[in-house]
């Protein structure tokens, strides 16, 4: 496999928030990069504003071949069926990679399909907004955000390595490794559920008058509640266990409070409050 570098092409299949933001990223190093999207005025803007290089709506066997990486930043299912269909076109020692939310079950399928001469190395930027397409797309939304590569046996060290210098080259402050078992368990907490309970907050009071009273703790416990109904919901399904389970644990320190707050254990709280303090004070660290 050749080593990722600035000389390096890239591929981005599906130019919307994120392959947007991916590709600005890109961009801005001097790196040639393309795309592939369904939707023309998305390859319009991204070729007006200097985003891309090249862009097609069409998938394009030589745009394909050209390309040193692929960058799949397309829902789950869609995902594993471009592969199906069209990775007869890759070029021997492709590194591919994606910016899916849930990982075992697409590993696993796309692993199981997959040329043996071809590597899939799974990533996670934990990046986004509560906005769409590749008129949002922001390369700063990576600055000081975590970049989650997910790799298994069946990936090489030099394949992992060039995933790794992806995120240094997109610009995130921190990259991890997990197994695609343990993304999915943390993602389940920190991504899905936080989701889940921001749905509830905005779902459970119907006031209309909530948006003339609300202060900022809860704007911004709700921002994320700004929910693309069709890519949440299939991402709450494929990790269905593992974020009912968190859901489980939730609810049982929920109750937790409520039974303190009900039969005034007001040291028990305070206890809990601490730990929430304490808790909260790492992610202050610079």
């Amino acid at each position: 496999m050749k080593q990722f570098d600035i000389e390096s092409k890239i591929l981005i299949v599906g130019l919307g928030l994120l392959g947007g933001s991916y590709a600005k990223a890109l961009s801005k190093k001097g790196m040639y990069v393309s795309a592939i999207d369904i939707r023309k005025e998305s390859i319009e803007y991204a070729l007006k504003n200097g985003i891309i290089c090249e862009g097609s709506t069409e998938v394009q066997k030589q745009m394909i071949q050209n390309a040193d990486v692929i960058v799949f930043a397309l829902y789950p299912k869609v995902f594993v069926q471009w592969i199906k269909e069209y990775q007869h076109l890759f070029n021997p020692d492709t590194l591919i990679t994606d910016v899916t939310g849930v990982k075992k079950c697409i590993v696993d399928e796309i692993h199981a399909i997959l040329r043996s001469d071809v590597e899939f190395v799974a990533a996670h930027p934990m990046a986004g907004r509560e906005v769409y397409g590749v008129e949002n797309s922001d390369d700063r939304i990576f600055n000081g955000a975590n970049y989650i590569v997910v790799p298994t046996e069946q990936n090489t060290r030099e394949g992992i390595a060039n995933c790794k210098k992806l995120g240094i080259y997109l610009g995130f402050a921190r990259i991890a490794e997990l197994s695609p078992e343990e993304h999915d368990e943390m993602i389940g907490f920190v991504s899905q559920l936080t989701h889940c309970i921001a749905i509830s907050l905005m779902t459970c009071c119907d006031n209309e008058g909530l948006v003339d009273y609300t202060g900022d703790s809860f704007r911004d416990l709700t921002r994320i509640a700004r929910i693309n109904e069709n890519m949440w919901s299939e991402l709450f399904m494929l990790n269905k266990q593992a974020l009912l389970t968190q859901m489980d644990i939730f609810m049982h320190e929920f109750q937790t409070i409520r039974h303190f707050i009900a039969n005034g254990e007001v040291d028990k709280l305070k206890d809990k409050m601490k730990l929430s303090t304490k808790r909260r004070a790492l992610f202050d660290r610079k």
